[in-house]
């Protein structure tokens, strides 16, 4: 042990001795070479013309600083310094004999000592790297560290594979065999990367994994189609064994191995969504240094509203929402994230417009992004006068003190259920639209709404729930077999989001697109797939039937409108509605009237909607399920 720390702190000594015993092999060995023999003439003009060359080779690697090197860690860059080096001394050498008519060996013999040199200075570099890389680990292994040896199947033959390779084989050796590598390049296959072959392509995947008993995938292809990834994901899900995935390039995180950026697979994964490419320069101009608001802001879309503004380096961010905890968190999370910015928390209702023009006239922000809302359409079934309460006259407050108070932009977040609504939420939601709509034509604020479809993981959304159930044991209730959802994730949506702001001119309905609409029933099955275990084996899925208000087929547009398309192909905008101040003055009054009465029923409640609301009407769809049953 003494003797390797006095290496260690000899280290350079040691490396400068043995490049002098190299130096001098390669002048014998090219001197050997050139002249196929060997006397005492011979011997002695060489080791004259090696004393220079020693001189020569050591100042300029000296001037090259390789001593400095940590040679465990010398890449191909630094192999180039060293032969560099011997070509550069090599030069010098042969010029010094020249000026000096110094005739010990020829300009033939010295070229090839600096190709000998080269050679050797690089490889016995290259054999110490690999032995101290190396995980020599001679003890034998015991039969349980055998038995917990992963089989291990690489996705992809590109540089993250060999990375991941080269750090199993240095350290993780008795934690994971690797059985081979999977990619559809016919022409890759058969060749081997770091000693690991390439087995076979996308079809292989589930004959291998049954034939090597893998119990371990690492995706790692990180720059590959949505439909390519999703196919090949789901070929990993069959085999049944863990599943760990690289990001995309622009996910990666910095600091971190390649090892250490492997995550388990996700919903959004298999779903696999285009990426989205944002025009960040309009986005940052907007709000660089300037006052943000955001309603709703401890919510699902409300809190990654405020992360991504966050991004742009806001003066203020502004974060107001009804529910201290959530608004508690959100604040940690900023200040901690963006010690620059100023993150101020506000507890406020939208329904209280006294409270929003404290707010509003101590902070005068810029932008407003209105993401505060009851959104949870069977509770709303429910309770319809608190919806109207809150999503109607609360975001009336909104808008009416934005007017007031000079607001460049108001964004409105959306929903598709306020597209022919059959649902209190969904009417309250487009009873929004409209009132955006309006006010956009008598105000100086430019007013935008924003309507997207479900995201996932938000709180209460159908993804939470089933893997509450699926951690139960199941079973999984899932509503009617042949339901649709449009899915998107929480940060997508929030990033068309705020690409939309940048189009908006005031009075737009900006509709995303939410790519294919995905049956509940096969997102069950995914998310049960993706805990390990077996749909209607393991976990069995129930189906419970329509709720109140629920459609089986969401629309992102009115049935009888055009899209006009933007800048970004996953933005359009919705043809704009000719609705007046005064019209909606009138819906609104219809909507008092009916907060008024001392006893409201639910059929007053409907029809008031109807007549606020043309586009609503009842689900018959329940109603057609339930009678079928009835006549069942």
């Amino acid at each position: 042990m003494s003797l390797l720390l006095k290496m260690k702190k000899n280290k350079m000594f040691i490396m400068f001795f043995c490049d002098i015993v190299m130096i001098l092999f390669s002048h014998i060995a090219s001197q050997y070479i050139m002249n196929q023999y060997f006397n005492m003439e011979i011997f002695i003009m060489t080791i004259k013309a090696a004393a220079i060359g020693v001189v020569i080779y050591e100042i300029v690697l000296v001037i090259f600083d390789v001593y400095r090197n940590i040679i465990r860690y010398e890449n191909g860059y630094d192999y180039l310094i060293y032969i560099f080096a011997c070509f550069c001394s090599f030069l010098l050498q042969s010029s010094l004999m020249q000026i000096f008519s110094i005739s010990y060996m020829s300009v033939k013999a010295l070229i090839l000592v600096a190709i000998l040199a080269s050679f050797f200075l690089v490889s016995y570099r290259l054999c110490i790297r690999f032995i101290l890389s190396r995980n020599w680990d001679l003890k034998p292994k015991s039969l349980n560290q055998s038995n917990n040896i992963k089989n291990l199947l690489i996705i992809g033959a590109g540089v993250p594979a060999r990375d991941i390779i080269k750090i199993i084989k240095n350290r993780l050796e008795n934690e994971y065999n690797i059985v081979g590598i999977i990619d559809d390049n016919v022409d890759k296959l058969g060749y081997s990367i770091s000693g690991v072959r390439i087995i076979g392509d996308r079809t292989k995947i589930e004959e291998i994994c049954k034939k090597n008993n893998v119990n371990t995938i690492f995706f790692t292809i990180t720059n590959v189609l949505p439909d390519d990834k999703k196919e090949i994901l789901e070929i990993c899900q069959n085999t049944g064994a863990k599943i760990k995935i690289l990001p995309s390039t622009e996910q990666l995180i910095k600091g971190k191995n390649v090892i250490e950026n492997l995550r388990d697979i996700n919903l959004e994964d298999v779903l696999c969504r285009d990426p989205i490419i944002l025009d960040n320069r309009n986005i940052s101009s907007l709000i660089k240094d300037k006052v943000i608001l955001v309603t709703g802001g401890g919510g699902s879309i409300g809190s990654e509203l405020c992360r991504q503004i966050a991004n742009y380096e806001p003066q203020k961010l502004i974060i107001l929402d009804i529910y201290e905890n959530s608004l508690y968190d959100i604040e940690l999370e900023l200040k901690s994230d963006y010690k620059n910015i100023e993150i101020i928390p506000v507890i406020a209702s939208i329904r209280d417009k006294k409270s929003l023009e404290l707010v509003f006239e101590k902070y005068r922000p810029y932008l407003v992004f209105h993401a505060a809302a009851h959104k949870h359409v069977p509770l709303m079934e429910g309770s319809p006068l608190e919806a109207i309460k809150n999503n109607v006259f609360g975001t009336h407050n909104l808008i009416e003190v934005s007017d007031k108070y000079n607001v460049k932009k108001y964004i409105q977040i959306s929903t598709d259920k306020a597209v022919n609504p059959t649902n209190i939420m969904g009417a309250t939601k487009r009873i929004c639209e409209m009132m955006v709509q309006a006010k956009d034509k008598v105000s100086k604020t430019e007013y935008a709404a924003v309507r997207f479809g479900n995201v996932l993981g938000s709180n209460g959304s159908v993804v939470p729930l089933f893997k509450k159930q699926i951690a139960k044991g199941g079973p999984v209730t899932v509503t009617h077999k042949e339901i649709t959802r449009f899915f998107m994730t929480i940060p997508e949506a929030v990033s068309l989001v705020l690409q939309a702001m940048t189009f908006a001119k005031g009075g737009e309905i900006f509709v995303l697109d939410m790519g294919k609409p995905v049956k509940i029933y096969d997102l069950a099955k995914n998310l049960i797939k993706l805990a390990g275990l077996e749909p209607d084996v393991d976990i069995k899925i129930e189906f419970c039937g329509l709720r109140p208000g629920e459609k089986l087929y969401e629309e992102l547009l009115m049935s009888d409108d055009t899209l006009e398309k933007t800048k970004h192909e996953k933005i359009y905008i919705e043809q704009p509605s000719d609705i007046t101040q005064n019209q909606i003055k009138e819906k609104l009054e219809v909507l008092r009237k009916l907060l008024d009465k001392e006893k409201a029923n639910l059929s007053d409640v409907k029809e008031s909607i109807r007549r606020v609301v043309p586009t609503y009407k009842e689900n018959f769809e329940v109603n057609k399920i339930k009678e079928g049953r009835n006549n069942g």
